[in-house]
């Protein structure tokens, strides 16, 4: 009979077989129960890690929103303020032009006054006169140097704020290209998504970068730009108008001195054409007086002729009578009469050669005085003409230069 052959090994026993299949179940079943905790705290952690994400990116879509929002409202507000500020810039220009035309025109001014001053300098004699005229010229001069400083010192004052007020923009400027910069990064910082292509990992990204500042600082700095753009602006309005202020008062001021001057002018003038026009009066009766003089020391002269003739014939009457013989040589009621004749023609004679003189001296006295009145005729002709000119001149102060022709002096009384 054939033997079975036996495979060697260990041998368990039911018991252990049954411990084994149960060890197995148990285990398996805390594996499942193990597993099963494990997706559970795994779905839970899903769903809490998903929320949180998407809450924490929708606040912090909000906050890049909000951010935008109050970048853009300070953005609208630096816009204004630079639209102000530019405003404020070319309006102070034009009147900085306005005070710098004033003050050139100061200077026609200036120059006419002083013209006319120098015109009057050739007066001659008598009429060399400090008269109202020159007085008002030269508180004119005074008013227009002292319109002067005050205008050049509004245009340094204009030039200034100009200057600080570019400054201010400038800085306002600054401000408003770092926002619209910052507004541009939010923008994209806020487009972005998971799907996005050009997000990456970078190194260190929550540092803090150097020359951060805090939200208050940040929000202190653009209105401390506002503000002090509007306080230069305030500035710069105020300053407009006390120059433009200026300059009405120091052409109204001007103006009045021109017509005080002018006035004096046309005074001094009427006051010269009436002197001059008695003087010429003078100078006709004069001369008329020059003439009737000549024709009686004519006269008188002939008559003093005559009655030296006569003389010398009573003389010779005389003279021829002593030659008469003896008692023919008597003193008859002839002598008498011849002797008286002789003695009367000697005291005529004498009244004659008298008044004679004193008409001689008259004639010279009126000959002085002739040229006396022609000399003060031409001063007087002088002063007009000078002061014609002086007017003609200052017709610049009123007519534009280009439309100025200057008037022909037709008086002329030499």
């Amino acid at each position: 009979m054939a033997t079975l052959s036996v495979k060697p090994g260990q041998r368990f026993t039911v018991p252990d077989w049954h411990t084994s299949a149960q060890l197995l179940s148990a285990d398996a079943e805390r594996q499942r129960s193990a597993a099963h905790h494990a997706r559970q705290e795994t779905r839970a952690l899903r769903n809490e890690t998903n929320n949180q994400t998407k809450w924490d990116e929708h606040d912090n879509q909000t906050r890049l929103a909000e951010r935008i929002s109050s970048v853009n409202r300070w953005k609208e507000t630096l816009d204004k303020c630079l639209a102000d500020i530019d405003a404020e810039i070319d309006a102070l220009a034009k009147v900085k032009e306005a005070a710098e035309r004033a003050l050139q025109a100061k200077n026609l001014a200036l120059e006419v006054s002083i013209e006319c001053l120098t015109l009057r300098e050739s007066r001659r004699a008598i009429d060399v006169v400090r008269d109202p005229v020159e007085e008002e010229l030269h508180k004119e001069v005074k008013a227009i140097d002292k319109a002067k400083r005050e205008l050049q010192e509004k245009v340094t004052e204009a030039f200034e704020q100009l200057c600080r007020l570019q400054e201010a923009r400038q800085q306002l400027g600054c401000d408003h290209r770092h926002k619209m910069e910052a507004l541009e990064i939010d923008r994209v910082c806020l487009s972005l998504s998971v799907t996005s292509p050009n997000i990456s990992f970078k190194v260190n990204p929550t540092r803090v970068p150097n020359g951060s500042t805090v939200l208050s600082e940040w929000e202190q700095n653009s209105q401390c730009n506002k503000e002090h753009a509007e306080e230069e602006m305030k500035a710069s309005a105020k300053l407009r108008e006390v120059t433009a202020l200026a300059i009405a008062q120091t052409n109204n001021k001007l103006e009045a001195q021109r017509v005080a001057t002018e006035f004096a002018f046309r005074k001094r003038i009427r006051d010269l054409e009436r002197a001059y026009d008695e003087l010429k009066w003078q100078e006709q009766n004069t001369l008329k007086e020059i003439a009737e003089m000549e024709e009686d020391i004519r006269r008188l002269e002939e008559d003093l002729w005559r009655k030296v003739q006569a003389l010398k014939v009573a003389h010779t009457r005389l003279e021829t009578r002593t030659h008469r013989p003896w008692a023919e040589l008597c003193r008859d009621q002839a002598q008498y009469g011849l002797t008286d004749e002789v003695h009367q023609l000697e005291g005529t004679i004498r009244a004659l050669r008298q008044k004679l003189a004193e008409s001689q001296d008259a004639l010279d006295g009126l000959y002085r005085q002739l040229h006396r009145t022609q000399t003060d005729l031409g001063y007087k002709a002088n002063s007009l003409m000078l002061d014609n000119k002086c007017m003609d001149s200052r017709r610049k102060l009123v007519v534009p230069a280009e439309k100025f022709v200057p008037e022909v002096d037709t008086f002329n009384r030499t």
